[in-house]
């Protein structure tokens, strides 16, 4: 026996110095992984050597928004990637390799199901019931459900109808459906938070969460990421997910993987949404000239007051969800800038509970001050492209009683000229101007407004700018072609 141990041991030492002293060197990898995943990835870590692997669990959502230190990302959609890489995290093309799947699905309730009556399909859901969504312009899941209603419709008026019915915030004890991956309705049956849900899967092809894993440019040992990829692809997945081919030893059919379709289709996708969700980004510029002093007759007012207003009862326009920011603007109103910030852009909800209506009332025209509109109109413009947000319908507002008066400053061809050389099809991002007042110049405020993909509107009666107002933002929250001029 002690002979025997004696050969064991001979042969074994040896063999684990050998594999040991293989190593050139031990590397170093940092994975973030959506949570779900990540004890699969912990698992196939295990596997490796020479390498030390820390795997954080973390939401994908939160780690678009800081990807310094990670080595490998497994977000939980290629969607998370293409944000990412709008965003300018990194200069290079990134793509990963799908390693799980969830497909995406509406959860309705036994009783909205039995309703329904089974089998049942999304066109269905969506024509007899109203469906929570998580926000599209975030969350991989609304976007595909924003994706499939689009695809199921047969016109724009269908189209329009479909998706009023997807609601965020909107859950199934208010009657309703639910968009959720499959993970999530498992989970939520597994564990019996709620009423249990029917899982209706797509009928029209819709983009799942793909788990794409993808090792990022600034990766420190990209064979160590090769090796960790093909360890994760022999590693038994957790429950609830499925093979990234779209197969579960628990799920009799196979779900067919969709690609996520190109940045450009998903921002004409969600520019639909927001159209018709009036969702939008209004970066308005208001005039505090001194004209705007001038009293409006039969009201008590004068313009300034007026403009103030209809500015304000926009807020009620527009869902509490857009977001809104005031420029104000006249002659060396910031030093030698004609403009300068009043509210900063934040959504509608923000500034009631901020109470910004009331800084709002509280502008007043400055006296002997002159329309420095052309510069001021540049400025607000170059400021919104920088920020326009996917998603939304970015819209630049000018409100003014008068005409440019500001001659040290760009001239109205270089104006135009700038403007057009701005404009990116994709993403639209029209000037709405409103004229206020027998003094304003119409062809001026057109030229502006046309060269944007725009409108002007001038009213010669002040006290009418509210209705004005109204009528502005309702049409251009509703562009062409769901709303016609």
């Amino acid at each position: 026996m002690l002979l025997v141990l004696a050969v064991a041991a001979w042969v074994g030492v040896p063999h684990l110095r050998f594999g040991a002293g293989d190593c050139a060197g031990v590397s170093a990898l940092s994975v973030s992984v959506a949570p779900e995943l990540a004890p699969a990835v912990e698992q196939a870590a295990a596997k490796l050597t020479c390498a030390e692997v820390s795997v954080s669990a973390r939401d994908s959502a939160l780690v678009a928004e800081n990807l310094s230190g990670v080595d490998v990302w497994i977000p939980s959609s290629t969607t998370w990637l293409r944000r990412a890489q709008a965003g300018k995290s990194w200069d290079l093309p990134v793509r990963g390799t799908s390693v799980a799947m969830s497909p995406v699905v509406l959860g309705v309730t036994e009783e909205g199901a039995a309703t329904l009556g089974l089998p049942t399909s999304w066109n269905r859901v969506l024509a007899d019931l109203a469906v929570g969504l998580p926000d599209p312009a975030r969350d991989p899941v609304g976007l595909s459900t924003v994706w499939g209603a689009r695809q199921l419709a047969a016109g724009s008026a269908e189209l329009t109808a479909s998706l009023r019915k997807l609601s965020a915030g909107v859950g199934t004890s208010d009657g309703a459906a639910v968009a959720l991956s499959e993970r999530a309705l498992l989970k939520h049956n597994r564990d019996g938070a709620g009423k249990r849900l029917v899982a209706v899967y797509p009928d029209v092809p819709v983009p799942a969460l793909d788990y794409p894993f993808a090792v990022l440019p600034q990766a420190r040992d990209r064979d160590a990421a090769q090796r960790l990829l093909s360890a994760l692809l022999e590693t038994p997945l957790p429950a609830d997910l499925r093979a990234p081919d779209g197969r579960a030893s628990w799920a009799p059919e196979q779900v067919e993987p969709v690609p996520v379709p190109e940045a450009d289709a998903v921002d004409e996708a969600l520019n639909q949404w927001a159209v018709i969700n009036l969702s939008g980004r209004l970066h308005i510029l208001l005039d505090v000239s001194g004209s705007m002093a001038q009293a409006v007759p039969g009201t008590g007012k004068n313009r300034m007051a007026v403009t103030v207003a209809a500015t304000e009862a926009g807020f009620g326009i527009v869902k509490s969800t857009t977001k809104v920011g005031v420029w104000l603007f006249s002659t060396n109103l910031d030093g030698e800038r004609d403009h300068r910030e009043l509210l900063p852009v934040k959504t509608v909800a923000e500034h009631l509970a901020a109470g910004s209506p009331e800084k709002l009332r509280s502008v007043r025209a400055i006296e002997g001050g002159a329309t420095g509109l052309y510069d001021s109109v540049l400025a607000s413009y170059r400021s919104a492209r920088e920020n326009w947000e996917s998603g939304r319908l970015n819209v630049v507002v000018v409100m003014t009683d008068g005409r440019n008066e500001d001659p040290a400053g760009i001239s109205r061809e270089a104006l135009l000229a700038e403007l057009a050389a701005l404009q990116d099809p994709r993403r639209p991002l029209p000037v709405v101007a409103l004229g206020i007042g027998g003094d304003a110049d119409l062809e001026e405020l057109t030229q502006i407004a046309a060269a944007t993909g725009g409108r002007a509107f001038t009213t010669p009666d002040p006290a009418a700018i509210s209705g004005i107002f109204h009528t502005a933002l309702s049409g251009m929250l509703c562009q062409p072609p769901q709303c016609k001029p």
